[in-house]
């Protein structure tokens, strides 16, 4: 999937960029590149391949440290409110924005 000139202007475009032709140029090539090695890496047939949960456990097993799924803090829903400029019923309160 190469991109064109034009790809890279509208991307340029929607990211507010003001690009240079050399920056255009430039760019063109380093998300051409980008999308080979995207390409290349689609070539490749994981069928059968698990997932891993940390690159390291490619090399040697890996004991996750995983911690109690607990509630360290409490409801401290007023002062949490206290700098919101409108609060009803302990819910924020904010401008309807569409009709």
């Amino acid at each position: 999937m190469a991109l064109t000139p034009q790809d890279v202007n509208r991307i340029a475009h929607l990211a507010r960029l003001e690009l240079s032709a050399a920056e255009q140029a430039q760019m063109l090539d380093q998300l051409n590149g980008f999308f080979g090695i995207v390409e290349q890496m689609r070539a490749v047939d994981t069928r059968g391949v698990e997932p891993l949960s940390t690159p390291l456990s490619a090399l040697h097993p890996v004991q996750l440290r995983l911690r109690d799924d607990l509630v360290t803090e409490g409801n401290d829903r007023p002062a949490n409110q206290k700098s919101a400029p409108a609060v009803e019923g302990g819910l924020f309160l904010v401008p309807r924005v569409i009709e």
